[in-house]
């Protein structure tokens, strides 16, 4: 019964997310995993407070839980900060007092640098491929098209994989992005269903020109998407990885590259010859400069190869 009430809540949490931030499907389904995943840790806890009793130093118990299970820092923060948001919210309802979650801390963790390959291999990794055991001469151009895409205006794959031909609002469909080939720029709705405009550069233009001049328009494909696969239907991320994946392989790029690789290496790129950390930040859709920052530890760190190979005085003795 009560654990009945305490999933109520929680969807009703969730339906707050969904109406008022517009998170995706895919995010509300991690907040209610993580939620879930707190019931049951609370219900075997020695007193098995309901949620709305738990306590502060309860809560950092759970935490240790999660710690003692190899959970690793970045997805016990994850679930800290769900908790956060759901406790807030019981607060704003009148349930409890005080947001138990506050102060409790996740692990530290190391922040990784983004992977972003070498403009050599970047445009080398996105031309045209000549693969010649390929008999699917549309395929190739769809590939050609998002790979150039991909690295040219640094968007996310499901930004991607969102793209209209045009612009268009109907009944049954409104674009989420598009492609406008007069002023070179691509239109796309990122996270938070934030509107956004990107520079296109003239390779991605042309070939994207390229796909469309074969991209097959028979009976029942789909009349808006940009990138179809095979059977006409609307090119998925999974498919976009998988292609990449194929590509870099057979061009001899010797890393795991994945559509984020592109996004990285464009952020990275730009930046380096730039200079401007607002413009990165605009271009990628980072609602905070914070996230655009950790390009300029990648940017230093290029640097510091650099001068580590090149200044006489930067060899370590051995």
């Amino acid at each position: 019964m009560r654990r009945d009430l305490e999933l109520h809540q929680i969807d009703a949490y969730l339906d707050s997310l969904k109406n008022l931030r517009h998170l995706a499907a895919l995010s509300i389904r991690s907040y209610r995993r993580d939620l879930v995943d707190l019931t049951d840790l609370a219900e075997k806890l020695d007193t098995a407070p309901a949620l709305a009793d738990l306590t502060q130093l309860q809560v950092r118990r759970l935490a240790a839980q999660l710690h003692a299970r190899d959970l690793n820092p970045r997805s016990i923060a994850r679930k800290l900060s769900a908790w956060r948001g759901f406790f807030r919210w019981l607060a704003e309802q009148g349930c409890i007092k005080a947001n138990p979650a506050d102060g409790v801390k996740a692990p530290r963790r190391s922040k990784p640098l983004p992977k972003a390959l070498s403009a050599d291999d970047a445009v080398r990794l996105v031309s045209r491929s000549n693969d010649q055991d390929n008999d699917y001469p549309e395929q190739r151009a769809c590939d050609h098209a998002m790979f150039e895409l991909l690295y040219s205006s640094g968007l996310r794959v499901s930004e991607l994989t969102g793209l209209d031909v045009r612009y268009a609002k109907t009944a049954t469909h409104h674009s989420a992005g598009w492609i406008d080939f007069a002023a070179g720029e691509v239109t796309v709705t990122g996270k938070g269903n934030k509107l956004r405009t990107v520079p296109v550069g003239r390779a991605a233009l042309d070939a994207l020109r390229g796909w469309l001049d074969v991209r097959p328009v028979a009976t029942g494909a789909d009349p808006h998407a940009l990138f179809i696969n095979t059977r006409g239907k609307r090119v998925s991320a999974r498919l976009v990885q998988l292609r990449l994946k194929a590509h870099a392989i057979k061009t001899g790029i010797p890393a795991n590259v994945h559509p984020h690789v592109l996004r990285h290496s464009f952020a990275s790129h730009v930046l380096q010859s730039s200079g401007d950390l607002r413009a990165v930040q605009e271009m990628l859709g980072h609602a905070s400069i914070a996230s655009t920052q950790v390009y300029t530890a990648l940017d230093f760190q290029r640097l510091a190869q650099v001068y580590d190979a090149a200044h006489p005085r930067a060899k370590k003795s051995t």
